[in-house]
């Protein structure tokens, strides 16, 4: 490895950064750690993550369908306020179309807990991780951790701007469109959802 300039991408320990709100035994874990639905927009998962850069932290809020692990919206920004992660979940309707009632998870942090989630959720399930329990939102952690260990820590970030147009890259152009999954049959989201779709299509030709 060293004759040929490679270098291992290690990967952090994990640290708990979310502080549990002050009505969390109200707060019910209903996605309960079942990370496989049966069709797509039936159980989503959204997370916030820390991105380092040379101006400053920036922070990455993105929401997984858990049928494909496709990142179906995100949204980066300068701050961790609330409407960071109300813009994500206005575009995953957007994108996704969908009126089927579905299951949102999250950790207990204080963006979704607030007022302003609750109404922007108010047709779904929220469902929350158990204090200080990260692996009841495993798929959405693993995903933040991968886009870091395979692609972000390979560049020194600059600024929001450089931060955006990697992590657009990432997203857009390889995680959702080309990176192969063990989920999925290792083949990417995009492609394990059009087989999906597929098969829908060919049984109502069966059934006709």
């Amino acid at each position: 490895m060293k004759e040929m300039g490679l270098k291992a991408q290690w990967v952090k320990r994990y640290m708990i950064t979310t502080k549990d709100s002050y009505f969390s035994n109200e707060l019910q874990n209903i996605l309960d750690e079942n990370f496989n639905p049966e069709r797509p927009n039936a159980m989503w998962c959204n997370d916030i993550t820390y991105i380092w850069s040379i101006d400053g932290f920036v922070y990455l809020t993105s929401i997984m369908d858990l049928f494909s692990r496709k990142i179906i919206a995100w949204t980066l920004s300068k701050t961790l306020e609330v409407s960071c992660v109300i813009e994500t979940i206005s575009k995953a309707k957007t994108r996704r179309k969908t009126d089927f009632p579905l299951i949102l998870h999250s950790d207990r942090g204080s963006q979704y807990v607030s007022n302003e989630y609750q109404k922007a959720t108010v047709k779904m399930q929220c469902s929350y991780s158990k204090k200080a329990f990260p692996w009841d939102n495993a798929c959405i952690e693993s995903f933040h951790a991968i886009i870091k260990r395979e692609w972000l820590n390979r560049f020194r970030i600059q600024n929001f701007n450089h931060a955006y147009q990697l992590v657009f890259e990432y997203i857009e152009a390889f995680y959702n469109t080309k990176r192969i999954h063990r989920h999925c049959n290792y083949i990417s989201p995009d492609n394990f959802e059009k087989l999906y779709q597929k098969s829908l299509e060919d049984g109502m030709k069966l059934v006709s």
